[in-house]
Formats: C-alpha cells, structure tokens, sequence
C-alpha cells in the first residue's frame, strides 16, 4: 500500500473535518509573535522552550511535517524564514491562507518528510518536526535527511510518540483501558487485524507506525546529530494514559562539523 498517497489523503479529509492539528494560527496569535510573545509546540500541550530556538530574527527555518497554519506562521511572525513542507496540499493551503492574511514571508512545498532532495543540503538553522513521524514506516530516514539540510551548528527540534503508546491495545484504549497487545516497532500495516486496517483505511484515517527508542533516539545520533535537550509531554489529562506516563517525547539535537554533508 502507498503509506504517502494514503495518509496524505487523510489529512486532506482532516483539514476539511476541523480536525485541532488544522485549524490555523488567528491575528491575535500573529500579532504578539510580532511583538516578541510567541511560543509554539512540538507535543499537544507543553510550549517548546524559547532557549532551544533562540533569535529567530533571519534565520532559515523548516518546519518539517508541520503543516496546518500552526507552527510555520508563528515563526514567521517572530522574524524566521520559513519553509514549510507536509505531504498534505490541503494543510499547506492553511499555511498559505495565514501567510496571505498576515503578509509573512513563508514558502510552502509539498513532499515526503523522509525525502527531502527537493532541498539545497546544509541551508537550514533550524528544522522543526512537530510529531509526525508517527506517519512513516522509515522514522531514521527522516532524520537522515533532517540532518543533510540542516547546516553545521543548525538543530532539529522533534517531536515523536513514546513506544509505549503503539504497544497499548488501541480500541481498550478507547475505553480507558491500558492494555498492552503490540510489539515495537508497531505498524498498522502488519500489527492489527485486516478487517480493522480496511475500517481504518475506509474511514479516511492515517496509517500509523509506533517506533522504538532506537531508532526515534539512536536514528538522531547515527544521523551525525547530538542530543542536547528533552522533555515529557501527555495529552493535558485527557487520556487515560496520562495517568500514567508521558504519551509523547521532545528532542533537541544539533548538526556538529564533522555531521553529513
């Protein structure tokens, strides 16, 4: 099965049902980000620290994966330049839109968040990758190409789901209850009944893969990047599993000298 074709479909159908992670930045969150307040997250609900973004003031930013009038508009607003690229035209639409409204100077591109030849290599200060990764089979080929663009010195900023979410029963999930069914790495391409993926699929949800800490951790590592920062994220308390443990995980790593080319 195409995973990109599908998924980018999916979030196309997202946008047009509302869904939280599609519905753009309004004026009043632009207008402070011009004035210095602005904040933006990687993870549904704790702010990424301003310390690991620094002066955005023209600097080239990415904001991989990441479209949906979110993120992107934000940091153009704080004075980055900003390139957004997602696989979903649809998302990239909202984007637009706010940059339109806005007047911020943004460039969108449509692509694969694990395939990104479409960019010069060593151009970007910053790459920022709210989760989604969770939407690709290859988690180490994203960052493979995370670190190629990024410059020497540049940091990618990720969001990514802990193991633990994927290894849990989805549908006793739904229920509240923490049952564990999947062994990691997860794919609901082969992790979960046929009958249940054609539900899915018919339904117009995005197929997901649950990946190890290996390779959401040791992938960035082997990609030539270090880790300098990380912290913990839930749902905000509206999951059953924020009573038990962080649903989601956020990394700073940063492109040393002798990092790829």
């Amino acid at each position: 099965m195409d995973v990109l074709s599908h998924n980018r479909d999916a979030w196309n159908g997202l946008v047009a049902s509302g869904n939280r992670w599609t519905v753009p930045v309004g004026p009043e969150v632009i207008a402070r980000a011009r004035a210095g307040d602005w904040s933006i997250v990687l993870t549904p609900t704790r702010p990424v620290p301003r310390e690991w973004l620094g002066d955005l003031r023209g600097r080239r930013v990415l904001a991989l994966a990441s479209g949906g009038g979110q993120q992107g508009p934000v940091l153009a607003a704080a004075g980055a330049r900003v390139t957004v690229l997602d696989a979903s035209p649809a998302q990239l639409e909202q984007d637009r839109r706010v940059a339109e409204r806005e007047g911020l100077d943004l460039e969108t591109v449509e692509g694969d968040m694990a395939d990104l030849r479409a960019l010069p290599g060593g151009t970007f200060d910053l790459v920022v990758n709210p989760v989604s990764t969770v939407f690709v089979p290859d988690v180490r080929a994203v960052w493979r190409e995370a670190a190629r663009v990024l410059r020497p010195g540049g940091a990618l900023l990720a969001g990514v789901a802990n193991p633990v979410l994927f290894a849990l029963d989805a549908g006793r999930l739904e229920r509240g209850e923490l049952v564990l069914r999947n062994a990691i790495p997860f794919s609901d391409l082969a992790g979960i009944p046929p009958e249940e993926r054609a539900r899915r699929v018919a339904a117009g949800q995005p197929l997901e893969f649950g990946h190890s800490l290996a390779d959401l951790l040791g992938g960035q590592l082997d990609a030539g990047l270090a880790l300098t920062g990380l912290y913990e994220d839930g749902w905000g308390g509206a999951e059953p599993l924020d009573r038990i443990l962080p649903a989601f995980l956020a990394t700073r790593a940063v492109k040393g000298a002798g990092g790829l080319p």
